[in-house]
């Protein structure tokens, strides 16, 4: 058996996450203490009790999420469970970065609240928006996406590719694809055109904070985002995070190179299940658990165990 670890990024957030590990480990209230007081900013509140429209706010849940990811691997670690490598799926990519010991629990919650306050900053200057298209092969969709000027910002799965642009340009996107017989077209909920154009004065602030970080080399490997390449120094993170804002997330194309490299199971670290039902898509033969609670972290130490 060969076990990577996925960690979820923007859209998993929900009020409540997080709330029965922090009621039932001690670990688990002190990280949420401590990643508050890092930010000033009261992510107990934030996460078991919302408002939903506050927790989604970029700058607020991309901490937010971050710190859940974190406080599940750190459960999951004091249970014995180790992992042969990390992904995470866009914001994601810094709970993986942390949990291989690239970074530190202070890094990776200061800079995802200031990669969030970052992005939000741009999509108050260039608003946006984004759509998942269903079911049409990526280079129709690219050659749609030139026409209009929208880019493609996730590879998720062989079916699910996303969108992001100005709206004019996503609507154009939209309109164009069911002309062409596309019957799935989602317009997402989102506050801002991410993994476009439109984020470069996020990526060029970003890329400003980072030159003050130090960051290790990874002691388990992590495959990045912006090429489904596997990182294999510390140096590096810089260059590959600032990319990240702008560049489309290779999400399939990161779980190819992983089931090609022999992992066959695949365990989602943080709140819901989109990467396992993405996971789903791209490979049904592949074992796929996740955990963010009591009864699904003893589904996994119980399948660890016969297994």
């Amino acid at each position: 058996m060969k076990v990577a670890c996925i960690f979820p990024g923007q859209g998993s957030q929900y009020v409540g996450m997080g709330k029965e590990f922090y009621e039932k480990f001690d670990m688990v209230k002190d990280l949420f203490e401590q990643a508050s007081d890092l930010i000033s900013l009261d992510l107990k509140k934030l996460c078991f009790s919302g408002p939903d429209e506050v927790l989604t706010s970029t700058q607020n849940v991309q901490p937010a999420i971050t710190l859940v990811n974190v406080a599940c691997y750190e459960v999951l670690k004091s249970y014995g469970v180790d992992f042969e490598v990390f992904a995470g799926h866009s914001l994601g990519e810094y709970s993986a970065l942390y949990a291989s010991g690239v970074m530190s629990f202070e890094q990776v919650i200061k800079l995802t609240r200031l990669r969030g306050i970052c992005m939000h900053d741009a999509a108050k200057k260039n608003p946006g928006a984004m759509a998942a298209i269903m079911n049409i092969s990526l280079e129709e969709l690219e050659q749609i996406c030139s026409k209009f000027g929208s880019e493609v910002a996730n590879i998720n799965s062989q079916g699910q590719v996303i969108v992001t642009g100005s709206t004019a340009e996503v609507d154009k996107t939209i309109d164009e694809c069911r002309k062409r017989g596309v019957k799935r077209c989602i317009k997402l909920n989102v506050s801002g055109p991410w993994h476009s154009k439109y984020m470069k004065d996020a990526q060029k602030r970003l890329e400003q904070a980072l030159e003050e970080y130090n960051f290790m080399d990874p002691l388990v490997p992590v495959i990045c985002n912006v090429d489904a390449e596997y990182l294999l120094s510390g140096e590096k993170v810089r260059e590959k995070l600032a990319l990240q804002v702008c560049k489309p997330v290779l999400w399939l194309e990161s779980m190819k190179r992983l089931l090609d490299d022999g992992y066959d199971v695949f365990v989602e670290v943080g709140p819901k299940k989109v990467l396992s039902g993405l996971m789903k898509r791209i490979s049904r033969k592949t074992k796929i658990l996740q955990v963010e609670d009591s009864g699904t972290l003893d589904a996994l130490l119980r399948f660890l165990k016969s297994n």
